[in-house]
């Protein structure tokens, strides 16, 4: 898949940002949301490690919605099973769900089987997306940047195996589970000494372990909006975490790191890396939104994918509300404007 850094970030008549396709006010939609939109679960809470971060993300969109008049109500597939969307009536269901059994093609499996459309990305996009090793193969075969990896299986974990690995991939080097998100599980070893419990820490979380190359530059989130040849880029977030990392407790709990937005990259960086963002997200056939991402290696200004969210945070820290807000677009509008593409696998696009 060939890449225009020119074309980067926009859709059919809109701007390189991606201004939002509300128009002005987004009184359209508000109208469409109170009306049209039924009875809608927000799914959230789940069983992932990253539940404490989608009971936030949830609450948001909860408040958002019915903030617009949506007929929204909560649910915790942790709490209730999924057959009661359909015997309770609801008609759509918004996914603020993180990690496994959320993010990962279960969730929307089931609902493809009880016939409720649902926001974000279908279920193979979801399932590729939420693992890592598999989300790189993709990009990889379709030419994209990631950073280089190494795989260890359950049956690839010997002492002698595991020593191989700085050799193969240098020194700083990042360990994680590849089917987790929120930085959970992830260790930058700096030492060859440090790499077996760096896998061991990994293993609490994924019985496969991705070791990947560290890119040493800047962090980049970079959301995604719509459907196939219409998605479209938002800004570009710039992230300066403290000393410590951008670690799940400086991601969603401390106010120590840095969010820049507009980044203050040059226009033709910022635009490489929408167009790259789009790329890999219409790579694993995402729909909906997502978000990529990247590192910006501060040697030669290159991108680097690192993954894709499909079912990214709604949290008062959560980085496509705050990319959105800088196209003109609100949480509320965002959350309605999601909500209306909710559709299945089988469905046309909506416009």
């Amino acid at each position: 898949m060939s890449i225009d850094p020119k074309s980067a970030g926009r859709a059919p008549g809109r701007s390189q940002a991606g201004p939002h396709p509300l128009g002005g006010s987004g009184d359209v939609l508000v109208a469409r949301g109170a009306h049209e939109f039924g009875k809608v679960a927000v799914l959230f809470g789940g069983t992932s490690a990253e539940r404490p971060i989608s009971m936030m993300s949830g609450a948001g969109v909860l408040e958002a919605l019915r903030s617009q008049g949506v007929d929204a109500q909560a649910f915790d597939p942790a709490e209730r099973s999924l057959d009661e969307l359909k015997r309770d009536g609801f008609v759509r269901a918004f996914i603020a769900l993180h990690g496994r059994h959320g993010e990962d093609g279960c969730v929307q499996g089931a609902l493809e089987l009880l016939g409720i459309p649902y926001t974000g990305s279908g279920v193979m996009a979801s399932a590729i997306a939420m693992d890592k090793v598999m989300t790189k193969r993709v990009w990889i075969a379709e030419g994209l940047s990631t950073p280089r990896y190494v795989r260890l299986a359950p049956d690839e974990r010997s002492d002698a195996a595991i020593a191989t690995i700085p050799g193969r991939l240098g020194l700083p080097l990042i360990v994680k589970p590849p089917r987790e998100g929120s930085s959970i599980g992830v260790t930058k070893v700096t030492h060859a000494e440090e790499l077996a419990a760096a896998v061991q820490l990994s293993l609490q979380y994924d019985p496969d372990v991705l070791c990947e190359e560290f890119i040493d530059g800047e962090e980049l989130t970079c959301p995604v909006l719509g459907d196939g040849v219409h998605a479209y880029a938002l800004p570009v977030v710039r992230i300066r975490p403290p000393e410590a990392g951008y670690d799940y407790q400086n991601k969603y709990f401390t106010d120590d790191v840095q969010y820049l937005c507009p980044s203050g990259l040059p226009e033709a960086e910022e635009r490489a890396v929408q167009a790259l963002a789009v790329a890999a997200y219409r790579a694993l056939g995402c729909r909906g939104w997502g978000r990529a991402d990247l590192m910006l290696r501060a040697s030669d200004r290159q991108p680097y994918l690192l993954e894709m969210n499909t079912s990214p945070g709604m949290t008062g820290h959560s980085l496509v509300p705050m990319s959105a807000r800088a196209a003109g677009m609100s949480y509320e509008q965002l959350c309605l404007h999601l909500l209306s593409q909710a559709r299945l696998d089988a469905e046309a696009p909506q416009p």
